[in-house]
């Protein structure tokens, strides 16, 4: 491969599965919190909730509204493993890059996630 006249070698890195990684990681006492837009078509919540899926973690909290100014933000879903406490959320109406393009929502979510506050 050529770049600007000067050859260079080509760069492929695959990770095939990173969930063994995932599956040892909810053996410790670890807090994670894992967002999706619903609206992200790059990495649609789907496919996220079918990620976790694979971690087979039991549900301690199902679905439930994330409210910001008494309207509906998103959703959430908490799942807790020996110490391993995992909220995934989701946040209504946006893509890909939901912290730039709703911050209104994301901030208090975060907020609230990382002063141990439920979402």
């Amino acid at each position: 491969m050529r770049y600007r006249g000067e050859r260079i070698e080509s760069y492929v890195y695959d990770v095939p599965s990173a969930i063994d990684d995932h599956r040892y990681l909810t053996n410790k006492s670890y807090r994670a919190l894992i967002y999706s837009g619903d609206h992200d078509i790059i990495v649609p919540h789907l496919s996220t909730e079918e990620w976790i899926d694979t971690l087979k973690l039991p549900i301690v909290e199902d679905w439930e509204p994330c409210f910001v100014d008494g309207q509906v933000a998103g959703y959430k879903l908490k799942y807790l493993q020996n110490d391993c406490e995992l909220t995934y959320a989701t946040v209504r109406g946006v893509g890909h890059n939901t912290p730039e393009f709703k911050p209104e929502k994301c901030l208090p979510m975060l907020d609230r996630w990382c002063s141990g506050y439920p979402l």
